[in-house]
């Protein structure tokens, strides 16, 4: 069963692996975005992990809700909304529980992916955070949380050969090609933080 603990646990983790990927995710921005995307979840990741030290919420939804509030507040640009949506989506779905197994985490999951969509209006295939989620969620249901981190990975790689057909990068139309997404690739290292988080 996977408790406050381990939730907290992932935020952290997530946390450290933003601020050491934070320049690469800047870089992979700069030709198809705002080059912020690396800076701007640094400083929101930061700041869940600063409030995660000072609030102690007992259960798993109250830890993501927390953590996706965090991220609306802090994070400019796109990226503080779509995330923060999702972790507040997903913390919502789990309620009140003080623990929750696996698989009633990969169906909170899902219901949080699924507000990333309708908020963003994208879908797989249009080189967003969703290419990398989507895989991930349903590896989850499968495999666990390393298949759900190799999902992710190999999500995030396949959007470099695509056309972005949403969010800043789609002005670019054909030149957004052969760029690999920065957000499909955060996400990536936010599901790949799980596995960490549950010492995988």
């Amino acid at each position: 069963m996977l408790d406050a603990d381990f939730f907290r646990r992932w935020m952290t983790a997530t946390a450290a692996s933003v601020d050491r990927e934070a320049e690469r995710l800047t870089a992979l921005d700069s030709p198809i975005g705002d080059a912020d995307h690396g800076s701007n979840l640094q400083r929101g990741f930061r700041a869940v992990a600063a409030t995660l030290e000072k609030e102690a919420p007992d259960t798993p939804g109250a830890v993501l809700t927390l953590a996706g509030r965090q991220l609306i507040s802090t994070v400019g640009g796109a990226s503080g909304p779509l995330y923060g949506t999702l972790l507040r989506r997903t913390g919502k779905a789990l309620g009140d529980a003080g623990a929750v197994s696996e698989a009633e985490f990969a169906q909170a999951l899902r219901a949080g992916v699924d507000a990333v969509m309708t908020l963003g209006g994208a879908a797989p295939g249009d080189k967003t955070m969703i290419d990398a989620l989507v895989p991930a969620v349903d590896a989850l249901d499968e495999g666990g949380f390393t298949a759900a981190r190799t999902a992710a990975e190999e999500g995030a790689l396949a959007t470099t050969p695509l056309q972005a057909r949403k969010g800043r990068a789609s002005y670019l139309g054909e030149r957004s090609i052969g760029h690999q997404d920065p957000g499909a690739t955060s996400s990536a290292l936010l599901v790949a933080a799980l596995a960490e988080a549950d010492g995988e």
